[in-house]
């Protein structure tokens, strides 16, 4: 009977291990494919920017936790100036009152081949102040009740196929 046994549960064994060995893996998940037309790689790109302007609202400076979700948003040249900026604010217990707007939002271009889509945006940032550890606004009396942009996307495993990579003053601050 022990030998009986001992064959059954060594063949119950050998067949687990064959049936968990012929399983395939799965598929990897797809990368980004870009996008089917240019008016969809500009709507991503706004639904993108607007996503991040809203995780930005979201912020406090005294909690880095509530860093990441503007982090999701971004990487490149975008991300390295984000963490090296509330790093700094964190740091330095300052605070940003307010939440930003996006005013305007106008594609530029997009370039298929690097996968990159181009705008501008208007920023609306009349309804923030920053305030330094003391209770100081240290904004300028004199700022811009908005500020223009120039911004660079690409594709990205996102919820709209796009990060954020670069924003950079516009030169044309008329387009505000």
């Amino acid at each position: 009977m022990r030998r009986r046994t001992t064959s059954a549960v060594g063949g119950a064994l050998l067949a687990i291990a064959l049936l968990t060995a012929c399983v395939p893996e799965p598929a990897p998940s797809p990368t980004p494919t870009g996008f089917a037309s240019e008016d969809e790689a500009f709507a991503a790109a706004e639904a993108t920017y607007r996503a991040y302007i809203d995780a930005l609202n979201g912020i406090d400076f005294t909690d880095p936790e509530t860093f990441e979700p503007a982090f999701s948003w971004t990487t490149g040249a975008a991300n390295a100036a984000d963490r090296r900026d509330f790093s700094t604010y964190y740091a330095e217990g300052f605070s940003i009152e307010g939440d930003f707007s996006v005013v305007a939002f106008a594609p530029q271009s997009w370039a298929v081949s690097e996968s990159k889509v181009f705008a501008t945006a208007c920023l609306d940032v009349s309804q923030t102040k920053v305030v330094d550890a003391n209770g100081t606004t240290t904004t300028p009396t004199d700022r811009a009740p908005s500020v223009a942009l120039n911004l660079s996307f690409t594709s990205a495993r996102s919820a709209t196929g796009l990060l954020l990579d670069d924003v950079t003053p516009s030169e044309n601050s008329g387009s505000c």
